[in-house]
């Protein structure tokens, strides 16, 4: 993962540092894709069995919980707090860039429903295969979407956003996720 964000450290990043936070959840969503092509290539030779229903399971779970997280917080938090820093006619090309990802997040999340409609028969033990190119598409989505996060979008929310919006973000991310601040 390319990320020039200061103290990113991997995976573990936390709501304190919204930005590496969402740096992070991007190396957890291309470890989930690589489980999906993984589990696709799985399938021909060792149907549902036990460890391909976990890991339909965890790539569910992933998808259905976390990945969502992630949308929500660049939606509710990061490009609002970037269109807000911006002046002029550079909000314009913010406003065009976060629609566009915005947009992206929609066709990912269309795209997800596919393919967990698949992951579910496989849990429940059903023999049916991942359809490769629903998979494809959606890895190439997700890398292309990413690309843009990271070489764009963060780089710029580093530039811009003070310590102020960085913590009411890290706050507002600890809300959805139902963490209050004392137990952090």
């Amino acid at each position: 993962m390319s990320t020039s964000l200061p103290g990113f450290q991997g995976p573990s990043a936390s709501t304190e540092a919204p930005l590496e936070m969402l740096a992070a959840c991007h190396y957890r969503i291309q470890r989930q894709c690589a489980t999906l092509r993984r589990l696709r290539e799985h399938l021909p030779q060792h149907g549902s069995d036990q460890q391909a229903r976990q890991a339909a399971r965890n790539v569910m779970r992933y998808f259905d919980t976390a990945a969502v997280h992630h949308h929500e917080d660049e939606e509710k938090d990061l490009f609002p707090a970037l269109l807000e820093a911006m002046a002029g006619s550079d909000a314009v090309c913010i406003r065009q860039l976060t629609q566009g990802l915005q947009d992206d997040h929609r066709q990912l999340e269309a795209a997800w429903r596919r393919i967990r409609q698949q992951l579910l028969q496989i849990e429940a033990g059903v023999q049916v295969p991942l359809s490769e190119s629903d998979i494809d598409a959606f890895i190439e989505a997700y890398a292309r979407h990413m690309r843009i996060e990271e070489d764009e979008v963060f780089p710029m929310a580093e530039r811009l956003l003070d310590d102020t919006a960085l913590q009411a973000m890290g706050r507002s991310m600890r809300l959805r996720r139902g963490i209050t601040d004392d137990q952090i």
